[in-house]
């Protein structure tokens, strides 16, 4: 049996980075880009139809109301990212994603759990999808430089590139290169522990390859910035993971901090400091440090605390945090604004966070302005 739920898998590498791991030093510039990729199933736990559409209007109708009034360092409201999973396509659900987006609140991406599947049948039912969310939804963003509609990924049951030991809910060991070939941006999928789905290598943004021979082709990868990025790898963007000794199972041993948003486990501002400690970073900016977070929002339970008094309290004080301190600073962004980020990075940004959001994808309310007027797009690199 593996040691601690999976621990020994990831345990080697946590202790090669404890030399680097730690919090911002006083008096240190920070800029948090915090951003909520929810793993969005209105049709989780086999949920009926009106129930499915009733949990979309909920998000719709709350979010813009309970969280509308935040603001972050740049004056825009929280963001959520709503990773919609293809199997559950619906019209209606995603018409009232869409009407939220639109609405300044956050974007959509593409969540797909599938099983024994193969690499030709992966390609089409991630093209087909794709291809209905950009035109039929006016969602998902656009290259700056050609104009295709891309995608973000999170894989369902965590089994990116097949990696889980039974081979279950996936079945595609090169599914990364089906991924690009199909315009995806960069994938999301993790931290996954305790999930033996979970990599070697953490707490790194990093580009990473598959191999039709091989499953779990990215349990290791080059490092962005390390060298220069391969040109047949994806840009994979995990959120923090790290051991939380002050949330202790049988009061012994440590539980994990792996980003996860639920009932159980709201944002507090002493989550927020680990998330911190876990310096998931582009070496370039060691002043951005990236929060990759996950939920799956959709149910009821978990709606309550991701639209109610738990979210506010967290981003009350964010807030409070930015004002008594001028060295902190915090952004909401959706995961293509934190892609574009990190590319920036990557590329030797060195002005501000809101100036890079766009760097490369734009967002969706951006690319249909600049598709119907036939000119180029204003922003600025």
């Amino acid at each position: 049996m593996s040691l601690f739920r999976g621990v020994d898998r990831w345990l080697f590498s946590y202790l090669a980075e404890i030399p680097q791991r730690r919090p911002p030093r006083q008096g240190e510039d920070v800029h948090l880009l915090l951003c909520v990729c929810d793993h969005y199933e209105p049709k989780g736990g086999h949920a009926p139809t009106e129930l499915a559409r009733a949990r979309v209007r909920r998000w719709v109708e709350e979010y813009p109301r309970s969280l509308g009034a935040f603001r972050d360092s740049d004056g825009r409201p929280p963001q959520h990212t709503f990773f919609y999973p293809a199997e559950e396509y619906e019209p209606e659900l995603l018409d009232g994603l869409a009407s939220l987006c639109r609405g300044g609140f956050g974007e959509a991406e593409v969540h797909l759990h599938h099983d024994h599947d193969t690499a030709d049948d992966l390609r089409h039912k991630l093209l087909a999808f794709k291809d209905t969310l950009a035109e039929q939804h006016g969602l998902l963003a656009r290259r700056r430089d050609t104009g295709e509609a891309v995608y973000a990924f999170i894989h369902g049951n965590w089994a990116l590139n097949n990696s889980r030991p039974d081979g279950r809910w996936c079945g595609v060991n090169d599914e990364i290169t089906v991924l690009r070939q199909t315009g995806c941006y960069a994938d999301f999928t993790l931290p996954s522990a305790p999930s033996p789905t979970q990599t070697r290598t953490i707490n790194r943004i990093y580009y990473a390859r598959s191999e039709p021979r091989r499953p779990k082709a990215h349990d290791t990868g080059t490092t962005v910035c390390s060298k220069p990025a391969p040109s047949d790898a994806l840009l994979l963007i995990p959120g923090p993971l790290l051991l939380d000794w002050q949330r202790r199972k049988w009061g012994i041993l440590p539980g994990i901090e792996n980003g996860c948003l639920q009932a159980s486990q709201p944002p507090t501002a002493r989550r927020l400091d680990l998330w911190l400690r876990a310096r998931v970073q582009v070496p370039t900016r060691p002043d951005w440090f990236f929060a990759k977070l996950y939920a799956h929002g959709a149910p009821e339970v978990q709606a309550d605390m991701l639209l109610g008094e738990p979210a506010r309290q967290f981003h009350q004080a964010l807030a409070q945090r930015a004002a008594s301190d001028p060295h902190f600073h915090f952004h909401y962004v959706t995961a293509r604004e934190m892609y574009n980020l990190a590319r920036a990075a990557e590329a030797g940004h060195s002005g501000h966070v809101d100036e890079a959001r766009d760097f490369e994808l734009l967002g969706p309310r951006v690319a249909r302005r600049v598709s119907t007027s036939g000119t180029a797009c204003p922003i600025s690199q």
